[in-house]
């Protein structure tokens, strides 16, 4: 049994309760594709920018101001 068959079998009484038949269960199975795709591009956006968020963090680290440089120019 593939995966359509088994959300077919899951939605089809919402769907044919709200619409008139065929054109509603469309509709029904465009909406939770385009949900999936949404959910998709977030997963997409932290998969992309964790990496660059881990390479900023390491490679500038040595840029930021450490104590010792603080109190080196609290001396002077």
């Amino acid at each position: 049994m593939s995966a359509a068959t088994s959300a077919l079998r899951k939605y089809w009484k919402p769907a044919l309760a709200t619409g008139a038949g065929g054109t509603s269960l469309i509709l029904w199975f465009e909406e939770i594709i385009l949900l999936g795709l949404d959910l998709l591009a977030v997963f997409a956006l932290l998969l992309l920018a964790g990496p660059i968020y881990l390479f900023n963090h390491f490679v500038f680290k040595s840029a930021m101001p450490r104590i010792e440089d603080k109190n080196k120019g609290a001396k002077l």
